[in-house]
């Protein structure tokens, strides 16, 4: 029989196995919704480089465009990077590690995808307004974004601190 706290972790009754399992199973939802996303944004960047419209860019819309399709390429590579990662060391009794590594590369995806997104509404707004607001229009959501993706969850993990 366990001992009072043994085996508890945030007040549930788990080994640190089964919280690596639960945490590794939310992580992947997360990721999942990110993903698909992500998968959409890419994917639509990779065909406009093949639209009559992309010969007449700017060189410096050029320059966004190739910026934003290697962001999108680098936040693919963060988000599918915890797949691979548990794909590689599955069966090596490590979850609570790769829980951990995979939780970072998520996070570093997330920022990626901030500054994909930046870029992306950078380029087609130049394009669709070819008004000088346009930084402030991106730069009003990017603010949005890091309120809603990074500062939300930040003051309330500090607000509302674990239970143990």
């Amino acid at each position: 029989m366990e001992s009072p706290g043994q085996g508890r972790a945030h007040g549930r009754h788990e080994s640190e196995e089964e919280r690596a399992d639960r945490r590794w199973n939310e992580l992947l939802q997360e990721v999942r919704v990110t993903q698909t996303g992500v998968q959409i944004l890419f994917g639509f960047l990779l065909t406009v480089v093949f639209t009559p419209r992309f010969a007449t860019l700017s060189e410096t819309d050029t320059i966004i465009y190739v910026v934003t399709a290697l962001l999108g390429a680098a936040t693919t590579g963060a988000l599918v990077g915890p797949v691979t990662l548990h794909r590689f060391v599955a069966g090596r009794h490590i979850k609570p590690e790769t829980v951990f590594w995979a939780s970072r590369l998520t996070v570093v995806g997330a920022v990626l995808l901030l500054a994909t997104v930046a870029s992306a509404l950078l380029l087609v707004l130049r394009i669709a307004i070819k008004d000088s607001v346009v930084p402030w229009i991106v730069a009003g959501l990017m603010v949005w974004f890091l309120l809603c993706w990074f500062a939300l969850p930040l003051w309330a993990r500090h607000h509302y601190p674990s239970r143990k």
